[in-house]
């Protein structure tokens, strides 16, 4: 796939860092050291890849880094998180100006019509994607700052990932967040894109749990699953669909519709060669 994005232009010749600051951008408003570490060992437009130091980075480099970071990171996060490490993302295969270039996938809302079986596997793989969000072996949690049909993709296989993830928040539950505690002297480049060194963020402990789940509940997954399956199968996803995307609801009650709306569209999927990323394995283990 290639596509037009406002995320990797090169900076012209001769620009400064200034005007970067203030830009806003949901991947650095809780950047970690951890985090920005591994933005650096991990990204893909320099020479010489891999070392945590930015001592091979030209100053070029730095700009152009800075300048995606700002303006849309969805390829640096491709890179950093990637697919093949089990990252719901899809492959990262290069960019060269304002043209990013990934692997193929179709937008989910072209699924809206789908038979029953796959409408209820999407769905089904959709929380799951965001059940690996909140919680993983590495201890990030990423979470949407608004969602739509068109950042969700499905590659012929039939798996689901996200294809857009410039509204992607990471937040590093490991080490914490720098944002939150460091005293405006100490503010790196990072932060100040963001603040523009002007102000403190505001805690990153202050995006709640069911965030990703309230905005997928109420605005992706009701097209994706109305009017689809029988009574009283529907009157029951339709109310668990409810619960999970009323933002007042606290955080445990949004996460137990989640819970509830899977356990419902389990049994609603199907086993056989249409699901290509789960077939035949789907036979064989009861997980599927």
């Amino acid at each position: 796939r290639v596509q037009h994005e406002r995320s990797a232009p090169s900076p012209p010749p001769g620009v400064s860092p200034t005007p970067l600051q203030g830009l806003s951008s949901p991947f650095l408003r809780c950047p970690s050291q951890r985090l920005l570490d591994r933005v650096v060992r991990r990204y893909a437009e320099v020479a010489d890849a891999g070392s945590i130091f930015m001592d091979h980075f030209t100053d070029r480099d730095k700009l152009r880094l800075l300048y995606t970071l700002s303006v849309n990171a969805h390829p640096i996060l491709l890179q950093i998180f990637p697919g093949a490490e089990g990252w719901p993302l899809p492959k990262y295969v290069g960019s060269c100006g304002r043209l990013l270039v990934s692997t193929s996938t179709s937008p989910l809302q072209e699924f809206y019509g789908a038979p029953p079986d796959q409408a209820a596997d999407l769905a089904y793989q959709l929380l799951g994607v965001l059940e690996s969000l909140r919680s993983n072996d590495l201890n990030y949690f990423f979470y949407f700052t608004r969602v739509d049909a068109a950042m969700f993709g499905i590659f012929n296989n039939g798996h689901l990932f996200i294809r857009d993830a410039s509204a992607l928040g990471v937040i590093d539950r490991q080490e914490g967040s720098q944002a939150a505690t460091r005293a405006e002297e100490n503010k790196d480049i990072f932060s100040c894109l963001v603040s523009g060194c002007q102000v403190e963020l505001p805690s990153c402990d202050t995006v709640p749990e069911k965030q990703s789940l309230v905005l997928v509940c109420e605005q992706v997954l009701p097209r994706l699953l109305q009017a689809k399956f029988p009574s009283p199968v529907q009157e029951e996803i339709d109310a668990a669909l409810a619960r999970c995307g009323e933002g007042a609801r606290p955080d445990s009650e949004v996460l137990g519709a989640a819970r509830q709306l899977k356990d419902i569209l389990r049994p609603l999927r199907t086993c056989d060669p249409r699901f290509a990323y789960r077939y035949p394995d789907c036979k064989y283990d009861d997980k599927f």
